[in-house]
């Protein structure tokens, strides 16, 4: 009779947060449906620690790559090469007996060393010579040739626009289905990058080889089947199946949920509701490359290719070809394709079926009323215990499907889901207690000011000294020559104050426009920092835009200051910036002393910022960024490759680079003309090269018509004459160290 009273005393305590918790348990239900991207984040977490813990294990090796690494664009100059030379390698691959040759690069453009192009470009040639040299096939024609004679795949890249019309007269792969139509499923390339005609027509098979990366940057699905203006494409690693299993049809096998699996002859490979696969990889493999520069000249073993599917790609680091994986922070994107092509073979590929929602979303109803049933029952210690044991069993269940079905079942919605359920029950226990801390916060409130004792009482871990890891992306920024022009105000110093809040006003506001966080002005200089306090995803993005509208913003102020100094009859000086940015490891919080602190960033990557602002002007390039904030931004900014350096203080050289517009610039013909240069220069430099590179910036300094490459080109002339009196040691890797900070 106790018990029963307890019972109904409870249920009474607890009815209307049981009644809200039913509501709240619906709601998380939408939730996972819809799935949130805070949702999917935790699944994919938890997933990747899965493979982290238990990667595949190589059983075979019938996948090889052949790399155009470092040591080939050495041998054989600057990626992309003359296609006469690509046939080469193709013919030699395809006498050392490779089953299938795929090309993780696209060509888009005719080779530009064509003899019918150099006949109609180079001067002084005679007609007799122009005349022969039109008469030559194209490099194009040699390299479709080559690839006709072999079992090619060629790769094309998906894009958010449309370059041209899709050539209908060329072959598409057939598709047969089973259980409804799967387009509407599958992801959509408006647009598609593809080669040039005379090649394409000659391959055996095309192939998307664009890879989606998740929100946080990690590759862990990659598309079987993509739509692509209207035709449906395989990806290249499963077009290398196709060809290889010599059949002409793929089959697709989906249902109302979406693509369950896709296949060729004698092997299906299932994948998720559009049609991608969760690649389950393996620690990254060395012993499966070889370099292209062996197989051009014969030194490679006829059994690193013999009777493998063979993925031409790079691992040069010029070339920025890098994935981020589960298990690795930078791996070569053609090795993402290699491991999809031996998952498959080796039937060791990872799935999530369609009906993978439909049982996490009945475990976590059937544990939210067990919890709301038993919650106001059973004390705090015993409710502990049982959350344990429900999450063992969701976490064991879970793991025990991964590694006997190799299916991917989320435990972490569920578990997730449970949790809030029981933390809004027991919160009613804590009413009283919040009644006793603002009584609390009424007392301190009489010695300390209100908002510090919010804050204390909501976050009292904020002000304590310290701060978190987390990866940031830093500017330093100051201005050039500014004691001549604080000198110029010596008898006006109200004048300086002033025009340094013009200054500082729109660089501040380019800085907060593009979520930045201003760390502190230090005279003419600022510091700022992205992804903290709050996260940024595209914090380097940002990050490079802030630094270009900066100088928008600067130059604009010096027109209006021009025409002022024109009308007001004084002297003008203009306002120039340097800006260093780099993205790293930092630590953010409070820093300072036990009585003042301030919330600011530290680190090496602090450190190498801002001795990348103070080389801006050595370069002459106003902004320089480190080698992360590069990679990060290569794909929408002109970048180019300025140095491989070693800064005053630090044991590891670092490669810079400046930023020299967005993305319309480095479409443009000039930039590309200029980067392919410099890239030709910096090679036969760091080749010891030396006549090369001088020659290649002789060529660079007529090709800049805007004088851009000045002071690069004088600086790398200095170093190499130098050089040339008195050559660098025989362990030099190309590193220059710097005597300044």
């Amino acid at each position: 009779m106790t018990r029963l009273r307890r019972v109904k005393r409870l249920a009474r305590r607890f009815g209307k947060a049981r009644a809200f918790c039913v509501v709240l348990l619906f709601a998380l239900a939408a939730l996972r449906i819809t799935d949130i991207p805070a949702v999917e984040e935790l699944r994919l977490r938890s997933f990747d620690t899965y493979q982290v813990i238990e990667p595949r294990v190589k059983t075979a090796k019938p996948v090889a790559i052949v790399d155009i690494d470092e040591k080939s664009i050495q041998k054989y100059g600057q990626f992309p090469w003359p296609r006469t030379l690509l046939a080469d390698l193709v013919t030699r691959l395809r006498m050392m007996g490779a089953i299938v040759v795929a090309f993780d690069v696209v060509f888009p453009e005719p080779d530009r060393l064509n003899p019918g192009l150099a006949a109609n470009s180079f001067a002084g040639l005679d007609d007799e010579t122009r005349t022969r040299l039109k008469a030559l096939p194209s490099n194009d024609q040699v390299f479709a040739d080559a690839i006709r004679r072999a079992r090619v795949v060629l790769g094309e890249s998906g894009l958010p626009y449309v370059v041209r019309e899709l050539d209908k007269t060329l072959p598409v792969t057939g598709l047969a289905t089973l259980g409804g139509e799967p387009q509407p499923f599958m992801l959509n390339f408006p647009g598609l990058l593809r080669n040039v005609e005379v090649i394409e027509k000659a391959a055996a098979g095309r192939g998307i080889f664009s890879i989606r990366n998740e929100r946080d940057g990690i590759v862990r699905r990659v598309p079987m089947l993509m739509q692509t203006q209207g035709v449906t494409m395989p990806s290249l690693s499963f077009e290398m199946l196709r060809v290889a299993s010599g059949t002409d049809t793929i089959l697709v096998k989906s249902d109302r949920a979406g693509i369950k699996s896709i296949g060729v002859r004698g092997l299906e490979i299932p994948t998720d509701r559009n049609g991608q696969l969760w690649v389950h990889f393996a620690k990254h493999d060395p012993s499966i490359y070889v370099s292209a520069a062996d197989i051009l000249d014969g030194t490679a073993p006829p059994q690193a290719v013999a009777r493998k599917l063979v993925l031409l790609g790079t691992s040069a680091v010029g070339l920025l070809d890098v994935k981020t994986t589960p298990l690795d922070a930078s791996m070569p994107g053609v090795e993402v394709h290699a491991q999809v092509l031996e998952s498959a073979l080796t039937k060791n590929v990872l799935s999530q079926p369609n009906y993978a929602i439909g049982a996490e979303l009945l475990t976590a109803i059937l544990l939210g009323i067990i919890v709301i049933w038993l919650a106001p029952m059973f004390g705090p210690i015993t409710l502990i215990g049982m959350g344990a044991v429900f999450a063992a069993l969701l976490i064991g269940t879970s793991w025990y499907f991964y590694t006997t079905q190799r299916l991917l079942i989320d435990f972490t919605y569920p578990l997730l889901s449970t949790t809030l359920i029981y933390l809004t029950l027991i919160f009613s226990n804590f009413v009283r207690e919040q009644a006793q801390r603002q009584r609390i916060r009424s007392a301190f409130s009489q010695y300390l000011s209100p908002a510090l004792v919010a804050q204390l009482a909501q976050s009292p871990e904020k002000l304590v000294l310290g701060g978190e890891e987390r990866e940031m992306t830093i500017m330093f920024s100051d201005v050039r020559g500014f004691t001549t022009i604080s000198e110029s105000y010596k008898h006006d110093p109200h004048g300086l104050t002033t025009l340094m809040n013009r200054f500082l006003t729109p660089l501040t506001n380019a800085i907060l426009d593009r979520k930045g966080t201003i760390d502190k002005y230090m005279g003419d200089a600022i510091m700022a920092f992205w992804n903290a306090p709050l996260d940024d995803s595209e914090h380097q993005i940002n990050a490079c835009h802030a630094a270009l509208d900066m100088l928008d913003r600067i130059e604009a102020l010096n027109k209006t200051r021009a025409d002022e100094a024109t009308h007001g009859g004084h002297v003008y000086i203009p306002l120039n910036v340097g800006i260093g940015l780099n993205t790293g490891i930092c630590v953010v919080g409070n820093m300072g002393s036990d009585l003042r602190f301030d919330y600011s960033v530290l680190g090496d990557s602090v450190n190498l910022a801002s001795r990348l602002e103070g080389q801006s002007k050595e370069y002459g390039f106003p902004i320089i960024v480190g080698s992360k904030t590069a990679l990060a931004a290569k794909d929408r900014f002109a970048i180019l490759e300025l140095d491989f350096i070693m800064v005053k203080g630090k044991t590891e050289p670092e490669v810079i680079y400046a930023i020299a517009g967005r993305e319309d610039v480095a479409r443009s013909e000039s930039f590309q003309q200029l980067r392919n240069l410099t890239i030709e220069m910096l090679a036969c430099y760091r080749s010891r090269d030396w006549d090369g590179a001088l020659f290649a910036i002789e060529r660079g300094r007529t090709s800049d018509v805007g004088h851009q490459l000045k002071y690069l080109y004088e600086l790398y002339e200095k170093r190499i004459r130098s050089y040339m009196v008195t050559p660098p040691p025989d362990n030099w890797n190309g590193a220059f160290a710097l005597l300044t900070k």
